[in-house]
């Protein structure tokens, strides 16, 4: 066996794109059928049309040439490494002709050398950042100095700052995560005997001991693969037959053998191997399957194992299917930048028109520099620092949240991405469902059982063993079920309810793949020999198999009496309600494939030497292989509208003749080498003819708390939900019934399993002519779409209500996620609960991990962390919402508090004569954008329009949300006009009302300047919070305190006369109350849908 180390690497295999010849897809069918060349004369779908020349370059031809050029370097710079298949000999990791990578993990995003220049790339990638580093650095060349240089660098490093520190801690929080994984501690076995090494220091080619001891038997053992498929329940792994039959663990090193095995790829459910061994003669091969391998990241749940590690770091499996994290930019923070730009325009475009109304005279490109920079102002650097504290708030509200508690925000700087998700991407086992089954309904075709009648069965059950007791039939010394051959021969007679109880029971006893585990409670190693005396009561024993459904079978035939005590390779034995001890000899097992739908058993009874063939599958593959009767479809129907997965059991007595034909044939079946497993298939097929259908039995796997109510909400706020799954396709459809992700009146499309272009082609047209209805696809046949009519297809599913994509692997499930970035250009969200869901959460736009069953991972891993998916509907509606309207007020509001002060130094410039002079030195300006304004205006994050309990009650507000118009070019251009409007009145009525000295119309249009910027505050809040009221008070206390210091800007005689007094409130009046009355106007003659509601 296989095993590498439990940690991963960020590490990923991209696959190339394949070239899509993309084909119309209504296309006749005949016409497809019968012309195969003409994929290559058909139109193309669509064609990307490229502008060419200047207008591609300037329209972002740059971007794309700069990020080629980089991506080349960068090529040349970490050439991967070509994966090449292998040969490991055991215990000689000297012997490995190559060097494999070192297994340690390393989730870091910087290191010592790169962390400075590489939070300075993130953080100056932005324009607005950008554009202030110039403006500040203008600063130093004396001919453009306007102003005190710390009216420049302060802001700026000060956002520098906080932005550093907030990586660091980040980025030690993860070296300190990796470095405990790093370092935990494995036992290797060498020459010597038993060593402990770290993790990071295991090669390839060691050998490694894993322990878990329950007792299973010998040469298998159960791996848990949670944290990498999401499968929860146990797999059985078997060990090479070869060592398995050595006498002693350190013959491992006396023995020369080798494992040659395929190179490292992605696919978890398989693998390819050889192992050799020379030293005999002649050399024994064996081949080597999924059956015998440990993947990263995959528990031992019982045994003890030893393995040889073939795979390590970034080439296991775990890892290749892990993303890069990637850094997350939310989409206001790129809404806003495109602002910026836009106001960047503007400044150039006025900068120009005053140097030109000047008349280009003198140094006019000098003059056309310093009007830039004094109207650098309308971009306003607190824009950035004013965001991220937001963010921060909102972070910390969220975390605060009394009615969703445990939950953590991970990712600070896209809160307002909740308030924009179009798409839902959801894991089904542990995120929707608890993965906890239970026995509902046994099903007889004329009685039917429930929960509340399962005592009734108990007794039947209890009853015909004490019968089967006291009358022993002649030949068998424990006296077991009475002998039906007599009954199968003659006519057929109408059994008893309570006998036919007894045989459905008893199949569902047998008729599984489920092993019982004890615990030992060995004080040392020697009484693991002695199993006899291990403790068999029922509170010790535990029950493992690969289903949970099967799990459940077998607990509810032990609350009924029939319990399975002991199983093995060969036997298995149950113990009947009086403790009486029944042996059955497994003759042949057929297991569950996705393909046969059913799992089947052969025993013979110890006791009377009976053989039975038992069978238990899902009701397509069943209804043909039972008897004809007329109830089965009927009440599979009645159990799936449940929610309840069904399974149908049959069974078919068998004489010794008919038995030994049987395995004859089947032996031969399997040694053919052409077409094996198409001839054991039809051996098997040939047992399964007219079965005796004993009864229908129903599972429920239990839904998380809230989950239909949270789906109902999630829709009804017009979020598309996708559940993206590593389950079976009839479980995936089950589930999305329960869970009402398919709403009762939907129709469910289930897609046709396609393997080439032409099935997909058909299966995509008969799925176009349907019509609201829920599509459920899997993996495979995704792959299929992807690969030949990838935007058709995503068309198509984009339309659907609700998809389910069942048989995800990870890396489908992160695919799917960008699928739906590049085509529909909308916020996505990914919630999943397992180490399988972390490739998607980190694709997507908006990451939210459960902390569940399997562990934390995805919870590390996301954005946000949950502890219930019903937590989900309160963190969009109301958190999501507040986040998104608060910033974008609060981006607005910052703006038109620098475009309004350019307005003024605008006005100022062309009324003396275009000279380019600041109208505001110092600390005004220093104090403008902090200690007059900053608190008011950052109250705006503590504003909300809607009560968390309307947003809950109305989702359908959330829908608005989507589109955006918070923060849009139309909502931007109003805030321009008032900043215009208000800077001029601001402007030219302190010129018009100024007294002879210049100083006074500082005096008056600053104070009107500050005032106006509080009472726009108070009119842009839509809820007062006590905070905000203080903060008002506040602001204005400042600045008439700040008077009495100003005597450089101030002049005190005059700012304590009445004419100030009335001027400054004329000015204010002038420019603030037009606007009270137009909201005012607007909200009794267009109210928005939510005042509405208020109201």
């Amino acid at each position: 066996m296989h095993r590498m180390s439990y940690c991963s690497f960020r590490y990923s295999l991209e696959d190339e794109p394949s070239n899509l010849d993309e084909m119309p897809l209504m296309m006749s069918e005949e016409g497809f059928e019968n012309d195969e060349s003409d994929y290559q004369t058909l139109p193309r779908a669509r064609v990307n049309q490229r502008q060419s020349g200047l207008a591609w370059f300037l329209l972002g031809g740059w971007k794309v040439l700069c990020g080629s050029c980089c991506d080349c370097l960068a090529h040349i710079c970490r050439r991967k490494k070509e994966l090449k298949a292998r040969t490991v000999w055991l215990g000689c990791p000297e012997k490995c002709e190559e060097k494999y990578p070192k297994n340690a993990i390393k989730n870091q995003k910087y290191n010592i050398i790169t962390f400075v220049p590489g939070v300075l790339y993130q953080q100056f990638k932005f324009f607005l950042n950008l554009y202030f580093l110039v403006v500040a650095c203008s600063q130093f060349v004396p001919s453009l100095k306007i102003g005190y240089l710390y009216t420049y660098w302060a802001p700026l490093g000060f956002v520098l700052a906080v932005t550093m520190v907030r990586e660091a801690v980040d980025e030690v929080r993860r070296y300190q995560r990796d470095k405990e994984m790093n370092s935990q501690l494995y036992s290797k076995l060498t020459v010597r005997g038993k060593i402990q090494v770290k993790s990071s220091d295991i090669q390839v080619g060691d050998l490694i001991i894993v322990e878990k001891s329950f007792c299973v038997f010998p040469g298998s053992c159960f791996i848990r693969t949670d944290q990498l498929d999401g499968e929860t329940d146990w797999k059985l792994k078997v060990a090479v037959g070869c060592t398995q039959r050595l006498p002693a663990v350190g013959d491992l090193f006396s023995i020369s053998a080798y494992v040659y095995a395929q190179k490292p790829q992605l696919d978890i459910h398989s693998f390819e191997g050889n192992f050799t061994r020379e030293d005999t003669d002649p050399q024994i091969h064996e081949s080597l399957s999924i059956e015998n391998t440990l993947w990263a990241s995959t528990v031992v749940a019982s045994g003890t194992v030893i393995g040889v590690v073939i795979y390590t770091g970034k080439e296991t499996r775990s890892v290749l299917n892990t993303s890069y994290a990637k850094n997350k930019v939310g989409l206001l923070d790129l809404e806003l930048n495109r602002l910026t730009k836009a106001l960047f325009l503007a400044q150039v475009v006025l900068s120009v028109v005053m140097v030109a109304l000047q008349g280009f005279v003198g140094p006019w490109f000098r003059n056309l520099f310093r009007f830039v920079v004094l109207f650098s102002y309308i971009i306003p650097i607190s824009l950035r620092v004013n965001l991220d504290m937001g963010k921060s708030a909102y972070g910390w509200m969220i975390m605060k949240d009394e009615n969703i508690p445990g939950t953590v925000v991970r990712t600070s700087t896209i809160p307002e991405e909740l308030g924009r998700l179009v798409y839902l991407l959801t894991d089904k086992t542990g995120t929707l469902t608890q993965n906890e089954m239970i026995f509902k309904r046994l099903h007889l075709g004329t009685v039917s059982y429930g929960t509340d009648t399962m005592d009734e069965i108990q007794s039947h059950i209890v009853q015909s063993y004490a019968q089967a007791t006291s009358q022993p039939s002649s030949g068998s010394a424990t006296g077991a079920t009475p002998s039906r051959k007599t009954q199968a021969s003659g006519p057929k007679v109408r059994k008893s309810v309570s006998s036919r109880i007894h045989e459905a029971v008893k199949a569902i006893a047998l008729c599984h793949n489920v092993t019982p585990v004890y615990e030992s409670h060995a004080v040392n190693g020697e009484t693991e020999s002695a199993e006899a005396d291990q403790d068999f009561s029922d509170d010790n024993r535990t029950y493992q198999a690969s289903s949970p459904d099967e799990v459940a079978l077998v607990r509810w035939t032990e609350s009924v009496g029939l319990t399975l005590v002991n199983r093995d390779l060969t036997s298995l034995q149950l113990k009947t309600p009086s403790g009486q001890i029944l042996s059955f000899y497994i003759l042949q097992i057929f297991p569950f494939t996705s393909e046969s739908k059913r799992m089947g058993i052969i025993v013979r009874e110890e006791s009377t030497g009976d053989i039975t063939f038992y069978m238990k599958g899902a009701d397509v593959a069943m209804a043909s292989i039972v008897q004809y009767n007329d109830w089965l479809e009927e009440e599979c129907g009645n159990m799936a509208r449940e929610g309840l997965r069904t399974l149908v059991v049959a069974k078919k007595c068998l004489s010794e003749e008919q038995y030994q034909d049987f395995e004859n044939r089947y032996n031969q079946a399997k040694l053919s080498i052409h077409d094996r497993t198409l001839k054991v298939a039809a051996v098997v097929e040939s047992l399964e003819r007219e079965m005796e259908l004993l009864c229908l039995t129903g599972v429920e796997d239990q839904l998380q708390a809230d989950v239909r109510p949270t789906l109902e909400l999630l829709r009804n706020a017009g979020i598309k939900i996708w559940m993206l799954t590593g389950d079976k396709l009839e479980t995936a459809t089950c589930i999305a019934k329960s869970s009402h992700l398919v709403s009762r009146n939907q129709d469910i499309h289930v897609f046709r399993p396609v393997s080439n272009r032409g099935e997909a082609h058909l299966e995509l047209n008969a799925f176009r002519r349907k019509h609201d209805c829920a599509l459920v696809i899997s993996g495979d046949s995704l792959e299929v779409c992807l690969r030949y009519y990838e935007h058709e297809f995503v068309e198509l599913a984009c339309q659907c209500p609700a998809v389910v994509c069942c048989r995800c692997s990870p890396t489908q499930k992160a695919q799917i996620v960008r699928l739906l970035q590049q085509h529909t250009a909308n916020r996505t969200c990914a919630i999943g609960d397992g180490g399988n869901d972390v490739s998607m959460i980190q694709a997507a736009d908006c990451g939210i991990g459960i902390e569940g069953k399997e562990g934390k991972q995805a919870s590390l891993a996301a954005d946000f962390s949950i502890t219930q998916f019903k937590h989900i509907g309160r963190l969009l509606m109301v958190h999501g919402r507040n986040s998104y309207k608060r910033s974008a007020a609060l981006g607005q509001f910052v703006m038109h508090r620098g475009m309004i002060i350019s307005t003024m130094q605008a006005v100022f410039s062309s009324v003396f004569y275009f000279a380019s002079v600041p109208l505001y030195q110092g600390f005004l300006m220093v104090g403008y954008a902090t200690i007059y304004t900053m608190f008011p205006v950052f109250s705006l994050v503590l504003d909300q329009d809607v009560k968390p309990e309307m947003a809950l009650l109305y989702p359908e507000l959330y829908k608005d949300l989507t589109k955006g118009r918070s923060l849009s070019f139309k909502t931007f251009f109003i805030w321009v006009l008032i900043s215009v409007y208000q800077g001029g009145i601001l402007m030219y009525g302190a010129l018009v009302l100024f007294e002879s000295e210049f100083v006074h119309v500082v005096a008056i249009s600053f104070t009107a300047l500050i005032l106006t910027e509080l009472l726009m505050v108070a009119l842009t809040i839509r809820t007062w919070h006590w905070l905000m009221v203080v903060a008002e008070f506040f602001s204005l206390g400042c600045y008439l305190a700040s008077l009495a210091f100003l005597n450089e800007y101030f002049d005190s005689s005059f700012i304590t006369t009445w004419p100030f007094l009335w001027k400054v409130s004329a000015i204010t009046l002038v420019s603030c109350l037009p606007l009270y009355i137009i909201k005012y106007l607007k909200r009794k003659f267009s109210p928005p849908s939510y005042s509405k509601l208020s109201s």
